[in-house]
């Protein structure tokens, strides 16, 4: 196996984002009188980009209300500026895997489906002395995940073929992505899912802890 490059999977993965995600999605159901969820409810919803998320937390009889679908949508994006940097943090692990792989000169990326711009904004707050070749979220011309265009534009940006490119993310979607680009999918065991949906959904290995990663690149960059 030949890796030399990763792309990473950002809520779930790199960071812990489930709180203040939770917490901006409930404020906009109380304001718009639905009901709240819990932790573990957000954890099972999200990753599949905001719109799939704002259907899935909608009660079941609203979730084809274009009005309920568009409030939502519009609350939850003003919560959330709010919220996004209050209880979210780095994974343990993650900025001394971050700082191991850029010290063996892997080149770096972020491929998420959270919106194209909160995701820059986001990086740049978490990890500014991280270098990423590139940061992709959500952009309304490009499908996301799991569709491999965004990983398929990532590795032509880095000029190495997908089998030459870990992906690291921590649901279905991620590995799913993995899969239809040719990318070496590793499910993360710290983040929203469990190890089996990663499996099933074809997840080439699984890593416990973040450091983990960094045994699939030689030393020497």
């Amino acid at each position: 196996m030949n890796l030399r490059a990763a792309i990473f999977d950002l809520d779930g993965t790199l960071l812990d984002t489930i709180e203040d995600l939770t917490d901006s999605m409930n404020a906009a159901l109380s304001a718009l009188g639905f009901p709240a969820l819990t932790i573990t409810d957000c954890k099972t919803l999200v990753g599949d980009g905001l719109s799939t998320f704002i259907r899935r937390a909608l009660p079941e009889a609203q979730r084809d209300n274009p009005e309920s679908v568009r409030g939502l949508i519009e609350a939850m994006r003003a919560e959330y500026r709010l919220r996004c940097a209050v209880k979210t943090k780095p994974y343990p692990g993650i900025p001394e895997m971050l700082a191991g792989l850029a010290a063996r000169k892997i080149p770096l990326a972020v491929l998420s489906n959270k919106p194209h711009a909160s995701t820059l904004m986001i990086i740049a707050h978490y990890f500014p002395g991280a270098v990423f070749r590139a940061v992709l979220g959500a952009r309304e011309t490009v499908p996301i995940k799991p569709d491999p265009a965004g990983a398929l534009e990532i590795a032509a940006l880095l000029g190495l073929p997908p089998g030459e490119i870990l992906y690291l993310g921590d649901t279905n979607t991620d590995m799913q992505t993995a899969q239809a680009a040719g990318l070496f999918g590793v499910g993360a065991l710290w983040g929203f899912r469990t190890a089996d949906e990663l499996q099933n959904a074809g997840a080439r290995s699984l890593a416990a802890r973040p450091e983990d990663v960094l045994d699939w690149f030689p030393r020497n960059g």
